[in-house]
């Protein structure tokens, strides 16, 4: 159908350029119509208003660039609708094949027998051209159609990157909040994760330490002891100046478990075999016995009485573990646990730093001490370890089965000094002197 219009189109344009070429321009215009070819060859025309020269232009110019932009909006439909134009070409050519040839009936009418091979052309030139006058102006339709269709697509096109640009910036924000979000997560993992690491690389050391030194001891020999642990320090009367002391101090610690041997036959009270006192509180950890009352634990100035007896003057092996968690505590006698209790300085960590002394109960840090309170006996394998002991291994070191040195404090003869003229350190197989007390 495109093609037919343009043809028209061309077909007008020839012969008014034939008759410009031959006449001068006298004001007039025409327009040509389609005739059959064996009809008049003369061009009847039909006058149009006259216009002047600018308007006319004006009006040329107009309708050349709607014919352009038109032309340019159909330039995609055309291509796919290449094989019905074609097609339609095909059957023009036919036709007009058959208006040569003169193959009509009478009257010039289409023959009954004769099949209308284009199906939409009528015979009758008039109706031909009406149906060209509106197959031209549905072709404008279609065009004005067209345009309204690009103008809502470009109104479209316009606003479109501005809501997807809203849209994505939003996506993007909400990305962003979980990624911050993760990060903190993650963050907050590995600050857990580090603080763990470094509590667990604290504890491997000083267990390590503890081991190191001892294999030094006993690379060294021990001195006059057999083994590095096998000693005991003998403090025989009851002054304000015999004493040992730890030369290692404590870290915080939210635990832990004391064992020692003791032996002691002294009356009213052994004294205090263990002091421990930090700047604040000298009563930080305290094992007591004075008088006629049972011996005592005291963490930070808070009292547990423990059922132990040891002042029968033989060797016994004790243990006293505590936890922060509630304030529980545990005492051991030569393996056998006698007593429990709770509410003892509960959620009361131990304080780090602080001095340990044994035979004196301090009431400042390191000094001050008061011969009442003084431990008179024998102290031997003084250990610490910063967790509670499992019965059984608490057991083994009663019943010399074992020997475990404590991971915090250990007993060797390095880690012990001694003050006061009458105090010492002597050799001792602690299992064999207990034999003769079995």
């Amino acid at each position: 159908m495109f093609s037919l219009l343009s043809g028209m189109l061309c077909l007008c344009a020839l012969g008014c350029g034939q008759l410009t070429n031959r006449q001068a321009d006298d004001g007039k215009r025409y327009i040509c119509r389609a005739i059959p070819l064996t009809g008049d060859a003369s061009c009847p025309v039909t006058l149009l208003p006259e216009l002047n020269a600018g308007g006319q232009e004006e009006e040329l110019r107009n309708t050349v660039m709607q014919l352009r932009e038109t032309i340019l909006q159909q330039k995609e439909t055309i291509s796919k609708q290449i094989g019905t134009i074609n097609e339609l070409t095909t059957k023009l050519s036919l036709c007009a094949s058959a208006t040569t040839d003169r193959k009509y009936d009478k009257g010039g009418t289409w023959g009954k027998d004769k099949q209308n091979t284009m199906g939409d052309v009528p015979g009758d030139p008039n109706e031909t051209i009406d149906n060209l006058g509106k197959t031209m102006q549905g072709l404008k339709d279609r065009l004005e159609n067209l345009e309204q269709q690009q103008m809502r697509a470009n109104i479209s096109g316009a606003s479109f990157p501005s809501e997807l640009r809203d849209l994505l910036q939003q996506r993007l924000g909400e990305l962003e909040k979980q990624l911050l979000k993760k990060v903190s997560t993650l963050e907050a993992e590995k600050s857990m994760l580090s603080n763990a690491t470094a509590a667990y690389r604290l504890k491997t050391e000083s267990t390590l330490n503890a081991l190191v030194e001892r294999i030094n001891e006993l690379e060294k020999g021990g001195g006059d002891f057999i083994s590095p642990e096998q000693f005991k320090l003998s403090l025989p009367q009851r002054t304000n100046y015999l004493y040992g002391r730890i030369t290692k101090s404590l870290p915080e610690m939210y635990a832990f478990t004391l064992c020692m041997w003791i032996k002691s036959s002294a009356s009213p009270g052994i004294g205090t075999p263990f002091s421990y006192g930090v700047p604040g509180q000298a009563n930080e950890i305290v094992l007591i016995e004075w008088g006629n009352n049972p011996i005592e634990l005291l963490i930070n100035d808070k009292v547990a009485q423990l059922p132990l007896e040891v002042r029968d003057g033989r060797w016994h092996h004790i243990c006293i573990s505590w936890t922060t968690r509630d304030g529980q505590w545990e005492a051991y006698q030569d393996g056998e646990k006698l007593g429990a209790g709770d509410n003892l300085a509960a959620w009361h960590p131990i304080k780090p730093g602080g001095v340990i002394i044994l035979g004196q109960e301090q009431d400042v840090v390191g000094g001050r001490f008061d011969a009442g309170q003084a431990f008179v006996g024998e102290l031997s394998q003084v250990n610490i370890w910063d967790r509670v002991l499992k019965p059984v291994e608490i057991q083994s070191m009663a019943n010399c089965t074992s020997y475990v040195p404590g991971n915090v404090v250990s007993w060797l003869a390095s880690n012990v000094e001694v003050f006061g003229r009458g105090a010492f350190k002597r050799p001792l197989e602690i299992c064999q002197e207990r034999l003769p007390n079995a």
